[in-house]
């Protein structure tokens, strides 16, 4: 697929009219390889500002990033469909796609601003972690509520019809 074609990328990733949260990013000089382009590893860190961005929109973290519950990140993936460059000013959309009974993957759209070229899509899985014990823990039923209210997925709340079953990167 090439850069021009909107949405697509890893498996889960949803069409790009899908997406209802965004920030945006300008390409900063550190992002640059030396070849000019934005490095392939600056793009996870464009999803994490996103995801960051994203909880805090839905009241599931503070701006100091506390909340009762936490997740770690299992699994990071990244399609690159177009460099990005200096200057350039990025759109990063993301989404909650599933939510299992410890975890829960979101995608991510990276867009050009100026002229709405896919620079690239990505797809991360996050588990829900109680630090104390070491082990992965249920995903708390108001963090489904909220992203279920917000993505248009209400059966998500209380792991009711439509709740996806864990996959095995929950049970490590």
């Amino acid at each position: 697929m090439d850069g021009n074609t909107p949405g697509g990328g890893p498996a889960g990733a949803p069409a790009q009219e899908t997406y209802r949260f965004a920030v945006e990013e300008e390409v900063r000089f550190r992002d640059l390889d030396a070849l000019g382009h934005v490095n392939n590893a600056v793009y996870f860190t464009y999803f994490e500002h996103a995801r960051v961005k994203y909880f805090q929109h839905l009241g599931l973290v503070d701006v100091q990033g506390q909340r009762p519950w936490f997740f770690i990140l299992a699994e990071a993936r990244c399609s690159y469909r177009s460099p990005a460059h200096l200057g350039d000013r990025l759109r990063i959309a993301t989404a909650v796609t599933e939510i299992g009974r410890s975890s829960f993957r979101m995608g991510y759209l990276i867009t050009g601003v100026a002229d709405g070229r896919v620079v690239a899509a990505g797809e991360t899985v996050q588990v829900a972690y109680d630090y104390g014990q070491g082990r992965p823990v249920p995903v708390p039923e108001y963090v489904r509520r909220r992203i279920g209210e917000w993505e248009g997925r209400p059966e998500w709340a209380n792991g009711g019809a439509g709740y996806s079953q864990p996959d095995s990167t929950a049970r490590r």
